[in-house]
């Protein structure tokens, strides 16, 4: 089992979802985060007064995945959150000890799905 984790911009999460979903993958959790990288945010004036913007908004999707999907899963977030520019984003593959289904109390891949 892995979790993949990955940080996206908020205008592609609709493409990365439909490419998850037409690679058989359904279920993630999405938050709203905040972040900097090689980007380095930009420069904005707000009624005259020069402001650095560094904390740029991202999208992060967390994804349970069994060892099959692992690789499926990586391009999809790839082929729907790719522009080719700085920004688009960083994804993550962390080893998962453990996984425990609630309402079931199943465990390992069977509480994955």
């Amino acid at each position: 089992m892995r979790l993949i984790i990955a940080y996206i911009q908020p205008e592609k999460l609709n493409d990365v979802k439909q490419a998850l979903y037409a690679a058989g993958v359904c279920k993630m959790s999405v938050t709203n985060a905040l972040g900097c990288g090689q980007q380095k945010g930009y420069h904005e004036t707000y009624r005259g007064v020069d402001i650095e913007v560094n904390l740029l908004k991202k999208v992060r999707l967390e994804i349970t995945v069994n060892e099959d999907f692992v690789q499926p899963t990586i391009d999809a977030i790839i082929k729907g959150a790719r522009t080719g520019n700085i920004g688009d984003g960083k994804i993550f593959v962390l080893p998962l000890e453990r996984c425990i289904r609630i309402r079931t109390g199943e465990e390992g891949q069977d509480a994955v799905g």
